[in-house]
């Protein structure tokens, strides 16, 4: 499978992307905000950093970028996308997912590793995550704290739209285990066709045991899966 991982000015957790995903045997390659084309490719990865310095607001400017227009092209015509951090925050300024993401509940830079408890397993982002698992992943940011109103938090959670929420280590949906203030401890949500996901942890730096935990594994793992099955089909 062929990953397209964009890079916006000031992207940096853009190679970390691309060496998680070859890490798991499958390619990446870097495609620059300019580009108006994503080239051929199995899924986008909208990756962390600060794009365009976080100016205005974060991923405000980001997605006014030409790529942008290709993504969501990709996204409308079925493709999988996923926004990590700086990369949820820019999924959501452009509509491709809903809310927003604001500074952080105690307004300082959480750097740190978090408990996850997973929401819904059925879909291209989680099938992959074991039952009742809790997965360790870092956080690195200061606009974290999911945002929405009360209209558009009940349309996430009838349609199983919430994937992954805060927990402490043993599973448990506490305030405590909420690191920026989101609301019912959201960490990354879905659209409603289940292509686009974002979350704010950092599953690319969660990919090797080095790096203190693998459990990031999992979300590219259920990404890679996902677009077996379909290259299946498209087969058969």
């Amino acid at each position: 499978m062929n990953f397209a991982v964009l890079q916006f000015p000031a992207s940096n957790c853009d190679q970390d992307c691309v060496h998680a995903v070859r890490v798991l045997g499958h390619a990446a390659n870097f495609v620059w905000h300019k580009d108006t084309s994503l080239g051929v490719v199995d899924a986008v990865i909208v990756p962390g950093g600060f794009s365009y310095g976080d100016y205005l607001r974060c991923g405000a400017i980001a997605r006014f970028s030409p790529v942008m227009q290709a993504v969501k092209q990709f996204a409308d015509n079925g493709g999988l996308v996923i926004g990590i951090c700086n990369g949820f925050q820019i999924l959501c300024e452009a509509g491709l997912l809903p809310g927003a993401l604001i500074r952080n509940r105690d307004l300082q830079f959480h750097c740190e590793q978090v408990f996850l408890k997973t929401a819904n397993l059925d879909t291209p982002f989680t099938s992959r995550i074991p039952a009742r698992a809790v997965l360790k992943i870092p956080i690195a940011h200061g606009e974290g704290c999911y945002f929405a109103d009360e209209t558009t938090l009940a349309t996430l959670q009838a349609g199983n739209q919430i994937l992954w929420q805060y927990c402490s280590a043993t599973g448990e949906l506490t305030e405590g285990a909420n690191p920026n203030g989101s609301v019912l401890n959201i960490a990354g949500i879905c659209n409603d066709r289940r292509n686009v996901a974002g979350l704010m942890p950092h599953p690319d730096r969660a990919s090797e045991a080095i790096l203190g935990s693998t459990d990031g594994r999992f979300i590219f793992e259920s990404m890679i899966a996902a677009l077996e099955a379909k290259a299946a089909v498209k087969v058969a």
